[in-house]
């Protein structure tokens, strides 16, 4: 049996295909959507950076164009989706729920995220946190008074914040709620009351399961990049077992000495990307939690996208911002900038924007890249663009030119 071969552009086609990033919504969005988009990712990673939207609502932007934030919290809050450490801190479909609780099961496995030590040291405050959520039900953080004198940031959480977050890693408390963002923490039995650990999987089946999960959110995958997608840990399920059974199909991509794997249920797609049919046409803008970037190996490999968040990085050591927005265009990542909405002012500016080298500027290139910007403006309230700088500095000038030129159309409509 001769197996299929990929070209490049068509591996990326069948990876954004499976990502709901490869065509513009044909309707607009609705609220069962948010759910149905969490579900085909496998997780919505949570971020808290707010320059422009929060990283969830801007991935799920990116998917389905305008529709309202709320939607993500109403979901979570009708019981559709819970948080737990999946790829990192995560959305997850309930559905799931079995598949992580392996996990909290064995907290001391999950690293930096719980605390063995605060939880044998700290052991009575601990349990006081439990029983005020016992007793009082639905808790912030915020609900407690911070009594040791330190503030609040990022690396000094007060006790009764490690305390809940080291219960959250345990599955002892869940997040019910969100409000303003914040978590609103309670029993795990009053969030999931028709759990049962009676219906946890063997630990063999869950990472079955997690592979094929992975695999099928890629849309085509090699092995090197499966583990990632949901942190799985080792000892790791070979995908060429999977294969050999029947439970995955495989692909070759050229000039490439490994093959990728791909869910059935993908079969169809993996037929039109050889054939040459799976033609990408969406431009639009990224999280850099997004999944298409979040692995920067798999960017790189698949996209030549040599990407990393700088968030973190000392400002002077920074290269292209604090917190860069890869643009994805008609099925190739051409380049990342970095923004902030002003929405008082109904301002998004562009702080710096840069292309890849390999980018073609074209009059429809810049049309497009124009149009997913000024769509993401709108959707923050913020319809004057403001480009400050770009590279090529003449296509900054370009760029701006036909945002402004829209514009006007716009007006004079």
């Amino acid at each position: 049996m001769t197996e299929t071969i990929l070209s490049l552009s068509a591996a990326r086609a069948l990876h954004l295909a499976a990502q709901g990033l490869l065509q513009p919504r044909r309707r607009k969005a609705r609220q069962p959507d948010v759910v149905d988009t969490i579900r085909q990712m496998g997780v919505l990673q949570i971020d808290t950076i707010h320059v422009v939207a929060r990283s969830p609502y801007l991935v799920l932007w990116s998917r389905l164009g305008d529709y309202p934030q709320p939607w993500l919290e109403q979901a979570l809050a009708a019981g559709e989706l819970f948080e737990y450490w999946a790829h990192e801190a995560c959305f997850v479909p309930v559905e799931d729920y079995g598949l992580y609780r392996h996990r909290m099961l064995d907290p001391e496995a999950m690293g930096w995220k719980y605390s063995a030590t605060w939880m044998k040291e700290r052991r009575a405050e601990v349990d006081k946190v439990l029983q005020h959520i016992r007793v009082n039900g639905p808790t912030r953080s915020a609900d407690f008074e911070r009594t040791d004198g330190q503030s609040g940031g990022w690396w000094s959480w007060k006790p009764e914040k490690r305390s809940l977050e080291v219960l959250f890693t345990t599955g002892a408390l869940m997040i019910s709620a969100r409000h303003n963002f914040q978590r609103i923490y309670d029993l795990a039995e009053r969030v999931l009351p028709d759990w049962d650990d009676s219906q946890l999987r063997p630990m063999d089946e869950v990472r079955r399961a997690l592979v094929l999960k992975a695999v099928k959110a890629m849309g085509c995958a090699r092995s090197a990049w499966i583990s990632d997608y949901f942190r799985t840990k080792p000892p790791r399920l070979d995908p060429e077992q999977l294969f050999a059974e029947g439970a995955l199909l495989r692909a070759w991509v050229e000039d490439w000495d490994d093959p990728v794997y791909v869910h059935p249920d993908l079969a169809h797609l993996l037929a039109a990307a050889a054939d040459g049919t799976l033609s990408p046409t969406l431009t639009t803008i990224l999280s850099p939690f997004d999944p298409v970037v979040w692995d920067r190996r798999r960017a790189l490999e698949l996209f030549n996208f040599d990407y990393r968040l700088e968030c973190y990085t000392p400002a002077d050591k920074r290269q292209y911002g604090y917190f860069t927005l890869p643009i994805l265009r008609r099925g190739a990542l051409v380049g990342r900038l970095d923004a902030k909405a002003h929405r008082r002012d109904g301002v998004f500016e562009v702080k710096s924007l840069a292309l890849e080298p390999s980018s073609r500027v074209s009059d429809r290139f810049t049309r497009d890249i124009a149009g997913a910007l000024q769509r993401l403006a709108d959707w923050h309230a913020c319809p004057e663009v403001h480009i400050k700088q770009a590279a090529p500095a003449i296509f900054g000038q370009q760029l701006q030119a036909a945002l402004d030129a829209a514009g006007s159309e716009k007006e004079a409509a």
